[in-house]
């Protein structure tokens, strides 16, 4: 097991080793405990595990098993899976306690119902020797759903709102759990989790694409939006580029990383451009599974542009239409008025009517050539 000084010192030394890439993962713990129907102020504790975002196991107190969730974990060694076990309800007994202490803080009364919530974990590399090395902890609190307490790796303290003063005294006095030790231990079990995890961990190049549309706020743009997709693991750099220079990135709308059915993850991002002022745009990509960035071209073609113009162009045409049948009824009323064309009833006489009806064959003739 790593010592707390070596893990201080790569917490505090990672961010000076820029040339040394290596697959990011993650791992975290989120664990649960209610107050509400508790037998003799044991209460019920939960908890998921998540490796690189993907659940791996649950726990729950009210049987003590703890279930799997991928297939993988089946071929873990009984000494891991019982040692995995039992760091949760070791857990789940320690956060009894915790809730149970809060609770009196507050003055609350356990039969109203309270949660105390526990969210543990680290983020690591995994360089080409094999070796993994962590980057981050997370070590955090959270009571009826507000922030309680969470531990501050730059200043080596726990930290809490400013309404939770008193809280803050006690933990760093020394009460809670050692959280460089839980580092360490997530940092193990990450290290273990990796070796048996080697099929869905695997790198999976990205796909790109870049596709171009009328866009819906201003018809006299374009939205051009840059797609990756399928790339493993999740971390990954979308770039529009004008002219081989990147635009902004508050020029950009995001979609934030999202998961697929396959365990893959995409990214889209999307810009406003001027549909009068083409230019050379491309979508430059990065990721942990290629070599090199993908650079995909835009093809200057827009995908439903064409639709835009023709729609338009009915409505023109229709709009030319109905006013030259205005204009062919009022000088045909007019002519008719002119001869004294009214009969004594008001109405027009049949002669009126006939030539109006022409005019209406005329405009159907008309708009059959419209194109559809």
């Amino acid at each position: 097991m790593v010592h707390a000084g070596s893990v201080l010192a790569l917490l505090g030394l990672s961010f000076l080793l820029p040339g040394v890439v290596g697959e990011k993962h993650s791992l975290f713990y989120l664990c649960t405990v209610q107050s509400r129907n508790s037998t003799d102020r044991i209460y019920e504790f939960s908890t998921v595990t998540l490796l690189d975002d993907r659940q791996i196991d649950s726990y729950s107190s009210t049987d003590g098993v703890r279930t799997p969730k991928q297939d993988w974990m089946k071929d873990m060694k009984e000494s891991e899976w019982t040692a995995g076990t039992d760091n949760l309800k070791y857990d789940g007994h320690q956060l009894n306690k915790i809730l149970d202490i809060q609770m009196k803080d507050f003055r609350h009364d356990e039969s109203d119902g309270h949660t105390l919530q526990w969210r543990i974990g680290c983020e690591g590399e995994k360089h080409s020797d094999g070796s993994v090395s962590v980057l981050n902890c997370i070590n955090e609190y959270g009571y009826d759903g507000q922030s309680l307490i969470s531990y501050n790796w730059t200043s080596r303290k726990w930290s809490a709102p400013v309404s939770q003063d008193g809280v803050t005294e006690e933990w760093n006095a020394g009460y809670g759990q050692n959280p460089v030790r839980r580092c360490e231990e997530c940092e193990h079990w990450l290290k273990i989790y990796l070796q048996y995890n080697t099929t869905e961990t695997k790198q999976s190049e990205v796909d790109v694409y870049v596709f171009v549309k009328k866009s819906v706020t201003d018809l006299k743009k374009l939205t051009l939006t840059c797609l990756a997709t399928g790339f493993y693991p999740k971390e990954v750099e979308i770039k529009v580029r004008k002219v081989t220079t990147s635009l902004p990135e508050h020029l950009l709308s995001s979609s934030g990383v999202r998961p697929n059915d396959d365990g893959t993850y995409q990214l889209k991002k999307s810009v406003e451009i001027n549909e009068d002022k083409p230019a050379d745009y491309d979508c430059y990509v990065t990721h942990s599974s290629i070599s090199t960035p993908v650079i995909k071209q835009w093809d200057g073609k827009c995908s439903n542009c064409q639709s835009v113009v023709i729609g338009g162009l009915v409505g023109v045409t229709i709009g030319v239409s109905g006013a030259l049948l205005a204009v062919m009824i009022y000088f045909h009323m007019k002519k008719r008025k002119i001869r004294g064309g009214w009969t004594d009833s008001g109405h027009t006489d049949t002669n009126c009517k006939e030539d109006v009806d022409h005019g209406l064959v005329s405009l159907n003739l008309l708009n059959n050539k419209i194109p559809r």
